[in-house]
């Protein structure tokens, strides 16, 4: 059996901007006189700010109208041109259901009701050739199960100094980069 091209791609931090969104509602719920808090919410923000964070999360409309992200539309143009068969793997939260129905209307909305979509606890149990993650955890689980995969990482202040053999960091300016390893990844024998 041959094994197919696909290219995997994730949602927050690498289709849609999670932190612009989760930013822009937080300051619609910021007092004039709080300081500003940019996301990711770590743990030395306030605990009413982590409340707050958790009650935009909750809602299924915040997660439908995440904006894009716009590295990982690059990386995923350069998927379909190759030929990919591309899927969508995203993590869904454990104890909110709303980010998993949120989720699936933003993809209807912005790649159509037939793209192939998996939500899941657990990346790494899902094949592909290529994963397009921005989370350094999800890509080293993984990274575990794939000798030869190959892993594009959106650039994020949260992956900053990030390396490993099988990942090309995207940052805006080396898509050419990104475009031979996918080659290359495409071609590679079974």
């Amino acid at each position: 059996m041959k094994l197919e091209n696909i290219a995997l791609f994730d949602m927050d931090g690498t289709l849609c901007d999670y932190d612009a969104g989760l930013f822009e509602k937080l300051e619609e719920l910021r007092s004039s006189d709080e300081p500003t808090f940019h996301p990711p919410i770590r743990s030395n923000a306030p605990e009413y700010i982590k409340k707050r964070s958790d009650l935009i999360r909750r809602s299924e409309d915040w997660w439908e109208n995440l904006p894009r992200f716009q590295l990982g539309w690059d990386i995923l143009e350069v998927a379909k041109e190759l030929g990919y068969r591309t899927m969508i793997l995203t993590q869904g939260p454990r104890k909110n259901p709303y980010a998993w129905s949120g989720k699936k209307k933003w993809i209807d909305r912005n790649l159509g009701e037939d793209q192939d979509v998996t939500m899941t606890r657990d990346k790494g149990l899902i094949y592909g050739k290529i994963l397009v993650d921005d989370f350094t955890g999800y890509v080293e689980r993984w990274l575990g199960w794939r000798k030869r995969g190959l892993v594009i990482m959106p650039a994020s202040k949260e992956n900053e100094g990030y390396s490993h053999e099988q990942v090309i960091r995207y940052n805006g300016e080396n898509l050419e980069e990104v475009r031979e390893a996918m080659e290359k990844a495409k071609l590679r024998e079974e």
